[in-house]
Formats: C-alpha cells, sequence, structure tokens
C-alpha cells in the first residue's frame, strides 16, 4: 500500500467540490449582499470537512 499525502478518490472531490462551493457562494455574498448564500459558503465548508475526513480515515485505517 503506498503512502499518498494529498487525497485522491472521493476525498479529492469531496475537498475541491467543496472549495469551488465555498469560493462561489463568498463572491456570491460579495456582490449581491444576500445573506442566503452563506448557506452555500457552509455547506462548501462542510463537504471540505469531510472529504479531509475521509482522507484522513483512508491514511489512518478509521482506528484512533
Amino acid at each position: 500500500m503506498r503512502d499518498h499525502n494529498s487525497p485522491r478518490g472521493w476525498p479529492l472531490l469531496l475537498v475541491m467540490a467543496g472549495a469551488l462551493a465555498s469560493m462561489a457562494g463568498a463572491t456570491a455574498v460579495f456582490i449581491t449582499h444576500e445573506d442566503a448564500w452563506y448557506y452555500l459558503v457552509a455547506s462548501g465548508c462542510f463537504l471540505q470537512f469531510l472529504g479531509w475526513t475521509q482522507h484522513g480515515r483512508r491514511r489512518t485505517g478509521g482506528a484512533r
């Protein structure tokens, strides 16, 4: 089994989709000044959290 420092597969998809959603939401909030876009920012951050958590489980085997 190889040791990877960066996420691959589903974790990478979750991290990148979360980053894209967060940036898009932050840009929309800045342009429109509407609070509803904060939900997109929060969901993007949550997706990043899930992706990094999956990456950590894959590296450590899930047992702590």
